[in-house]
């Protein structure tokens, strides 16, 4: 394990557990080494390998877009376990180029380690649960590394299906599933016969393994409609539009039945289902006008339109939010503003700040900590001022908690303006047609 990408397994632990508060992993591979290409879903760009990396107890090197290997970031992506893929566009002499990668691939493997592919290839613009055709580069680099090392060792592929609340807001959920492995030696036989029947066959197994890790919304005229649903029952995943003390796996189910009943059905052709999908992008379009979320309608039709929760909070926590806005508000804004100019896609923009808010935070409070140590922490603890660098320590390790305390109060602040406006207006039309909504999906929508 070379030495960044320990850093990073220590460090992104600690920053995921921060950015997803619930995690789980299932069927989580039991080893560090074990010779596997896991072959993962793609749903959030950047931040799928660190997920991945930080959650997984499998080591492993990750095949990476070429086009990011600039001159300067080489020796921080070797050291971080990464490995160029060349597409067509990225270079001429792709096929060369790949040859090289595919070497290295199958050192890595033949050493015991692992790869980790994301087998779609792309992310889309906007989160979606479903999974996009699986290509067949994991299979090639599998069957190339036995070739390689003449069937000497076995060599695996496994589906990994990460699961997100949504990858861009703050306080979600992720959920990891893991399949069981495939050996590529069992197919040692036919691929001698037929390597292209073996590749493709096996490709679309993959890919059905894939599909039974995720959410897979097979119609993507209808993808919207899954996630309509589960917000309004708060069964599902949505960060905000779920009930929390369902347990994750739980709504995990439930998301993942959702879908596999939509695949089962011909949607375009039931009349009742496609009124009702109509009807609920007509309902959440007019929140959106109105500046109005689910979860506040949601809390006034169960009758718990009080802002007391808002009010205690904001009265309470506002010195802890003082702190983090003084620890973490400049380096913040200051990724932000990097990442927001820098890339012009958004998928990219929460894990790259992640990153750099996780760097910038660090930097900045050093040099704060180090004189809260010698003016605050010294005087605080005579006589006993040598504990004093332990306690600085230990304070600089928790400055996320009060960062984040501030990003809450904030969202807070804006639940309570919010709550106090929607006191003011007539909400019995809306709260209506919501219920409405919800025994018609229970009268129609069976999974």
């Amino acid at each position: 394990m070379r030495f960044l990408y320990l850093l990073l397994y220590i460090t992104l632990n600690y920053s995921l557990k921060i950015y997803f508060p619930r995690q789980k992993v299932l069927k989580r591979p039991r080893k560090f080494f074990g010779r596997t290409i896991y072959v993962s879903n793609h749903a959030s760009s950047f931040m799928d390998p660190l997920v991945h990396g930080a959650r997984q107890k499998a080591i492993v090197f990750f095949m990476t877009r070429s086009d990011i290997f600039k001159p300067m970031l080489r020796p921080i992506l070797w050291m971080a376990h990464m490995l160029p893929i060349f597409r067509q566009h990225d270079n001429e002499d792709t096929k060369a180029k790949n040859d090289e990668t595919f070497d290295k691939t199958a050192k890595v493997l033949s050493g015991g380690r692992n790869l980790l592919i994301f087998g779609e290839g792309f992310t889309d613009d906007v989160f979606i649960r479903r999974l996009k055709p699986v290509k067949k580069g994991a299979l090639r680099i599998g069957f190339g590394a036995l070739e390689a090392i003449d069937w000497k060792k076995k060599i695996y592929v496994a589906a990994v299906g990460i699961n997100y609340g949504d990858p861009n807001y703050l306080g979600s959920d992720v959920l990891i599933s893991n399949s069981e492995r495939i050996c590529l030696n069992d197919y040692r036989e036919a691929y001698a016969e037929a390597p292209n029947k073996v590749i493709n066959e096996l490709t679309k197994k993959v890919e059905k393994m894939m599909q039974e890790q995720i959410t897979h919304v097979a119609n993507l005229k209808w993808v919207f409609f899954h996630e309509h649903v589960t917000r309004l029952l708060r069964d599902g995943l949505h960060p905000e539009d779920s009930d929390k003390s369902i347990p994750l796996q739980q709504r995990w189910e439930n998301s993942r039945r959702l879908a596999l009943w939509m695949n089962e059905q011909s949607l375009d052709e039931q009349e009742e289902l496609v009124t009702l999908k109509k009807d609920l992008e007509i309902h959440f379009s007019s929140l959106k006008k109105k500046h109005i979320k689910e979860k506040y309608l949601a809390d006034f039709a169960s009758g718990h339109g009080s802002r007391t929760k808002e009010f205690i909070y904001l009265a309470t926590l506002w010195p802890i939010a003082l702190l983090g806005l003084v620890h973490c508000l400049v380096p913040y804004l200051l990724a932000k503003k990097f990442v927001e100019k820098s890339f012009k896609r958004r998928v990219f923009w929460s894990s790259v700040k992640l990153m750099l808010g996780m760097l910038f935070i660090g930097l900045w409070n050093i040099p704060l900590v180090m004189l809260m140590s010698k003016f605050l922490f010294h005087p605080l603890l005579d006589p006993y001022t040598a504990y004093a660098g332990w306690v600085a320590f230990v304070y600089y390790l928790l400055i996320p908690f009060p960062g984040v305390a501030a990003y809450y109060y904030k969202r807070k602040y804006e639940d309570f303006k919010v709550k106090g406006r929607m006191k003011q207006m007539d909400l019995d039309g809306m709260l209506a047609e919501r219920e409405q909504l919800i025994s018609r999906i229970r009268q129609w929508v069976k999974y």
